[in-house]
């Protein structure tokens, strides 16, 4: 009678089929998690979506149409983007109180949660700027110089060679760039809102608009040092003609009566 031989397993055997396990469920894991993740996000966004219909059902719909279409009172939302929300919402520019030449800058109205769920609502409707990142608009380490010399050329015509704003046609106005939070003016750039233009990546880059954000930061700072003297307000030259003219030769007619007054006197004498 033959003897059975019974095959002893290594002693590593267990090590390796408890590997094996642990491999199989974390390629389990790494398959199913991210889909239940993606899932998870789709639902947070659809609520987001849905919240921000809600509100702009309410304080939005009557002037730009039930779906963003637009109306005879407000233009179409569909393709604005939610920078373009961010922005006129968030400088409380939205909604307007009443429809006029020019929408000003007033006290916000909404959260900036709420006004996340608008964005969200306005971005589904068609594809657009996005809102962007802190550290597209942080001015830390940019080029003053060269954002100078990007605004002069692109912005000074309207805004004032400071940003201090000035008045264009037909009761329009470029509004004061002083204390703007630097992201709403990113987002002005890259959406163009009233009556500037937009200038896209492809203008003005993103290192661009951080110049030109850290340049006026630079000179409406309070700790900017004007070798000039008197900066009448950095209003540019026609406030300085102005002062020139009227207090300057103001000035120096009284010389002149003051001069004339004393010589007719002497003579008299």
């Amino acid at each position: 009678m033959k003897k059975l031989s019974v095959r002893r397993r290594h002693p590593l055997a267990a090590v390796v089929v408890l590997l094996i396990a642990l491999a199989a469920t974390g390629g389990l894991y790494t398959a199913f998690a991210p889909a239940d993740k993606a899932q998870a996000d789709e639902t947070a966004q659809t609520l987001t979506i849905e919240e921000g219909k809600k509100l702009y059902s309410v304080g939005c719909a009557s002037c730009h149409g039930k779906g963003g279409e637009g109306t005879s009172d407000g233009p179409s939302l569909v393709g604005v983007g939610a920078a373009a929300v961010d922005f006129q919402v968030g400088t409380g520019r939205m909604p307007a109180q009443q429809p006029g030449a020019q929408v000003p800058k007033k006290k916000n109205i909404y959260s900036q949660a709420e006004i996340d769920q608008l964005a969200a609502y306005i971005a589904s409707l068609g594809a657009g700027p996005e809102i962007p990142t802190e550290n597209a608009y942080n001015p830390e380490g940019a080029d003053i110089a060269e954002g100078g010399e990007l605004f002069r050329t692109n912005c000074a015509q309207c805004h004032n060679f400071t940003g201090k704003g000035g008045a264009l046609s037909e009761g329009k106005y470029a509004p004061s760039l002083e204390g703007v939070d630097p992201k709403h003016i990113y987002e002005a750039m890259q959406t163009g809102p009233q009556n500037m233009p937009s200038f896209p990546d492809t203008t003005l880059s993103e290192e661009n608009k951080k110049d030109i954000i850290a340049y006026l930061e630079a000179v409406n700072s309070d700790d900017t040092v004007e070798p000039g003297g008197l900066s009448l307000g950095g209003l540019g030259p026609v406030s300085e003609g102005l002062f020139g003219w009227v207090f300057g030769l103001g000035t120096l007619i009284a010389v002149a009566v003051w001069v004339a007054a004393r010589t007719a006197k002497a003579k008299k004498s």
